[in-house]
């Protein structure tokens, strides 16, 4: 096994300078434990019991994996920086890694060839997550008092791929908790996440802040709870932005997103996404309604940005949605895609309600929505909060009639009429096809697609040969896009 000096940190003590020393594993194809790193360089990890120490910069070469399959603490030194170019896998149930002392360590770099997937781990005081590979997962995780080092605009900071980041808690942190770059083309899988206080350096970034995505698998950020700082004005919730001519394809549905400077943000040309069932309450913290303070805001400079809204409901924001520039967003049309249902209630600024500010000139489908809560609609109340060509000549009509309070009993009939069985299974499903799919795709926790598939409308079941473990499903027709969770046996 090879060592070497590499300056990461310097630190001066008595007049001499300390520089910090790195470990690189042998790149022999081993799987190597703590214990093992410490046994071949008691210099790099010391431990006593389940207590252990990184006193030097340690690097995972590329044919080598490091385990963590028994619970312990790992507390690392001052500025020190794990790199993985292999495998990394913690699978124990409790892991502690933090800084010592409440001293930053620099972080996590997992590079292009790394295979990721980190379980039931609190990483405090650390630089950050740079994530470079395809094949990341982080699950059952609590990441907390994080700032830069690897990072510097997100504790958990994507780059390609389709990284699985679920039943997590991120919370306050100094930058963003989950972040890419404007041209990375990553589509996650962000799910049961609880976010809070995030940003608390209070720069103009949301709690998820995330790029371009790709084209063959939507980004997919389901059943979060994102809440932000009150005492933080211009950090907000959920933002995808596309501003290098590549595209968004997003699936935002089931979060609850509280307190933060906005809602949720889609900014840029050729954007696709459905935003659907969320509660969006209370996003007013910067109260500069010309800043912020929407809801939903939308924004691209030329058309072809199709975003589809049904079941959301808006509470207390400055604005409900606004729609800017030449985008485009459909809040129910009769179709059953769109179905409306979104709910309205007490979102305004300089004492008056907008549930909806159509800024473009282009009309708007928003049928079957309650446009104020708690009380009985007709068309003459859903106008006093609707802006639109009414008000402003140079503007779009909102189309509007009919009004519909009744969302309890609208119901998506799509997904009311999907199924899809055995789960588990162990080398064949069978699903319904009323949307008439015609790609299934299958993704490993890891992101790594492992079948795409053509089908057919009469397609009914597909076979395929992976090993045990868990799976991502998407089912994909040109209207609709469905995941679900396959255990494989």
């Amino acid at each position: 096994m090879n060592k070497f000096a590499l300056v990461i940190c310097t630190s001066v003590f008595f007049g001499l300078q300390i520089i910090a020393q790195t470990y690189t594993t042998p790149n022999t194809g081993v799987t190597l434990t703590l214990n093992d790193i410490a046994a071949a360089s008691p210099s790099t990890i010391t431990f006593s019991g389940t207590d252990y120490t990184l006193l030097e910069n340690l690097i995972i070469a590329e044919n080598d994996t490091v385990i963590i399959d028994s619970n312990l603490d790992l507390g690392v030194e001052d500025g020190l920086l794990i790199t993985v170019f292999g495998g990394f896998n913690i699978s124990a149930d409790e892991v502690a890694i933090f800084g010592i002392d409440d001293v930053l360590f620099e972080g996590f770099r997992f590079e292009e060839s790394s295979l990721i997937n980190i379980q039931n781990t609190s990483i405090e005081y650390s630089g950050g997550l740079r994530v470079l590979t395809e094949s990341f997962s982080i699950d059952n995780c609590a990441l907390t008092n994080n700032a830069g080092g690897a990072t510097s605009s997100a504790v958990i900071q994507l780059s390609r791929g389709l990284p699985q980041i679920t039943n997590n808690t991120i919370t306050f942190n100094q930058f963003a908790a989950i972040g890419s770059a404007a041209n990375s083309d990553v589509s996650a899988y962000i799910f049961n996440n609880y976010l809070e206080g995030n940003n608390q350096s209070n720069s103009n970034r949301p709690q998820i802040n995330l790029g371009t995505t790709r084209t063959d698998a939507p980004l997919v950020i389901s059943q979060n709870t994102i809440v932000g700082d009150v005492s933080l004005d211009m950090v907000g919730g959920i933002a995808v932005a596309n501003f290098t001519g590549g595209s968004i394809n997003a699936e935002i549905d089931d979060n609850i997103i509280r307190n933060n400077r906005y809602g949720i943000t889609i900014l840029g040309n050729n954007a696709v996404a459905v935003v659907r069932n969320n509660v969006i309450e209370d996003n007013n913290t910067q109260g500069d309604p010309l800043l912020g303070g929407s809801g939903i805001s939308l924004n691209a400079s030329s058309p072809g940005m199709n975003v589809i809204a049904t079941g959301n409901e808006f509470r207390r924001n400055l604005w409900g949605i606004t729609v800017i520039g030449e985008a485009s967003i459909n809040l129910g049309d009769d179709s059953t895609t769109s179905l409306g249902g979104n709910v309205f209630s007490e979102n305004a600024n300089g004492g008056e309600v907008f549930a909806l500010y159509n800024n473009t000139s282009n009309t708007i489908q928003a049928k079957n929505n309650c446009w104020v809560e708690g009380v009985t609609n007709d068309l003459s109340l859903a106008e006093s909060v609707i802006f639109h060509q009414v008000d402003d000549a140079s503007l779009g009509e909102v189309i509007f009639d009919p009004v519909n309070c009744d969302i309890l009993n609208i119901t998506n009939p799509i997904l009311e009429t999907f199924v899809f069985y055995p789960n588990p299974a162990q080398n064949k499903i069978n699903f319904s096809n009323t949307p008439a799919f015609n790609n299934v795709s299958i993704f490993s926790l890891q992101g790594r697609l492992v079948l795409n598939q053509e089908v057919s409308t009469t397609t009914k079941d597909i076979n395929f040969n992976v090993p045990s473990g868990v799976y991502f499903v998407h089912f994909n027709s040109d209207t609709a896009s469905i995941v679900r969770k396959l255990i494989v046996k």
